[in-house]
């Protein structure tokens, strides 16, 4: 794939950068290096390699979600120095 000005423009503009002269001349080499990475990477052969979703096989230790009964709304508000209509009252922390 070439490298065009109009190319530099359009992925300049959807990633909202001003490139002056020298950045597009830049970019230019940057992209055509970055393209010939991907051009040798598609010349392996990666038949019998099996799909990785991270480079270090990782086992998720976080626990199951189950649910649990609730601490009961009456326990939880007789500690609330202020209620009402059957919840917590606070400071208002905006002016409106």
């Amino acid at each position: 794939m070439e490298i065009t000005p109009e190319t530099i423009e359009y992925v300049s503009a959807l990633a909202n950068l001003k490139l002056n002269k020298e950045e597009k001349i830049q970019t230019k080499k940057d992209l055509e290096q970055i393209l010939g990475y991907i051009e040798v990477i598609q010349e392996l052969d990666t038949k019998s390699v099996e799909p990785l979703t991270h480079i270090v096989q990782r086992k998720n230790v976080v626990r199951e979600d189950e649910v649990k009964e609730s601490i009961d709304r009456e326990q939880i508000l007789k500690n609330a120095p202020l209620i009402k209509d059957n919840c917590f009252t606070v400071p208002k922390a905006v002016d409106v």
